[in-house]
């Protein structure tokens, strides 16, 4: 019976594995941060939604972090985040957070092997201005000694919607003049959940305003005359 039931788990295993590797999955991050240096501050929050390529939410997260290092925790950066020392004082550290989070999502995709480099090369990271949070997060990840195995394959909301905006204004619709998060969710007419400003909700807006985008993709035919001329 016990022969039974681990054949059995490595069949499924085998077919989560089939499944993720015909299929991408964006991860939506946000982070908040002690501070602007990833050498010298630290991670305090990992906020996340994890869809489906056709941007179906499969789940969300968060968890504050506690920092190790107490003197990168920076006052202009408290204000932007209004987190306290005091508000962390019970989080994780950042190698149990990483733990927290990658299991997270390894459940949400329904996966219970061991190779999760498997999984994670088809979850592409995204988010606004995103290499910002990926450099962060990737310091952290090396200094708790923890492999990356997230794809290559990166969305930035900043740069899409500057392309985005490029095609529509072409075709003579007015859009905005900036694109930070606030301005480019008000074009789509899309704002936060709640009241809370976290790295969750920023996800979350981030998220619809990715979604949005893709949505116009149908939309987008080339004209090969045109283009010929």
């Amino acid at each position: 019976m016990k022969s039974t039931l681990n054949t059995l788990l490595i069949q499924l295993n085998q077919f989560v594995l089939l499944k993720n590797n015909l299929s991408m999955f964006y991860l939506v991050l946000d982070l908040e941060m002690s501070g602007p240096d990833p050498e010298w501050n630290e991670v305090i929050q990992i906020g996340a939604v994890l869809c489906n390529d056709k941007w179906d939410e499969l789940g969300q997260f968060i968890t504050n972090v506690y920092p190790e290092n107490a003197e990168s925790f920076s006052a202009p950066s408290q204000k932007i985040h209004d987190l306290s020392l005091a508000d962390l004082q019970d989080a994780p550290m950042l190698f149990e957070a990483i733990e927290k989070f990658e299991s997270w999502i390894l459940e949400t995709l329904k996966y219970k092997g061991t190779d999760k480099q498997s999984v994670f090369r088809n979850v592409a990271i995204c988010g606004q201005s995103v290499m910002y949070d990926i450099n962060f997060l990737r310091a952290g990840y090396r200094k708790e000694k923890v492999d990356w195995f997230f794809s290559h394959t990166q969305l930035d909301l900043h740069q899409l919607s500057f392309l985005m905006f490029k095609i529509l204004s072409a075709n003579g619709y007015d859009v905005p003049h900036k694109r930070s998060l606030e301005a480019i969710s008000g074009y789509f007419e899309l704002e936060r959940e709640g009241d809370t400003h976290n790295a969750l909700e920023d996800s979350i807006l981030t998220k619809d305003c990715l979604a949005a985008i893709f949505s116009y993709v149908p939309y987008l035919k080339l004209d090969e005359d045109a283009m010929d001329d």
